[in-house]
């Protein structure tokens, strides 16, 4: 039976064979971390945030809620913080969502109709709340539940629940414009 990622963080705490556990830890989660902060800063800025996401994750490991089986959350958590000190290096003025970044699934943007969707569903994400916005992403481009989307952000879980039903309810209104539908 697969240990859980709780117990890869527990052991490697204990310095029982810690770093194959954090290896693991790595192989499971690394793809999707690495994914998330690509989407938010470009792949080349990716690579770098995401060994400075591994490094901090390593010391904080004593840290780790034991009662979270699944350590995305936490990750998801302390990459948001890497990607927040990140966006204050840029340059002023620079909007970090509204900067040209990779998709690193291609489909998705294919199965959209047009490229100019895409700008308008990039548009329609601007427009919403910083909190509202990155629970949105959290739980739709990310796979996490609104409870795990508020572990990593370190808010309440109600509080995750309204913001997502605020974003939802705020692209639909922004998406459903009869200026976006086909004629």
């Amino acid at each position: 039976m697969p240990e859980t990622d709780a117990s890869l963080v527990l052991t490697d705490s204990a310095g029982l064979d810690g770093r194959a556990a954090f290896t693991d830890l790595l192989r499971r989660h690394g793809q999707a971390i690495h994914a998330y902060l690509a989407r938010r800063s470009g792949r080349d800025a990716a690579d770098d945030l995401l060994g400075e996401v591994w490094l901090r994750a390593y010391a904080a490991r004593r840290t780790y809620d034991r009662r979270w089986p699944d350590a995305r959350p936490w990750l998801y958590g302390i990459a948001r913080n890497v990607l927040r000190e990140h966006w204050r290096s840029l340059p002023a003025g620079g909007d970090p969502f509204g900067r040209a970044s990779e998709d690193p699934w291609p489909d998705v943007d294919a199965r959209l109709d047009a490229a100019a969707r895409v700008a308008d569903l990039r548009r329609a994400l601007a427009r919403l709340t910083p909190g509202d916005r990155e629970v949105l992403l959290l739980v739709t481009w990310e796979g996490l539940a609104p409870t795990e989307a508020a572990v990593a952000l370190g808010i309440p879980p109600g509080t995750a629940r309204s913001r997502l039903h605020r974003a939802r309810s705020l692209m639909r209104e922004l998406l459903d414009d009869t200026s976006y539908q086909e004629a």
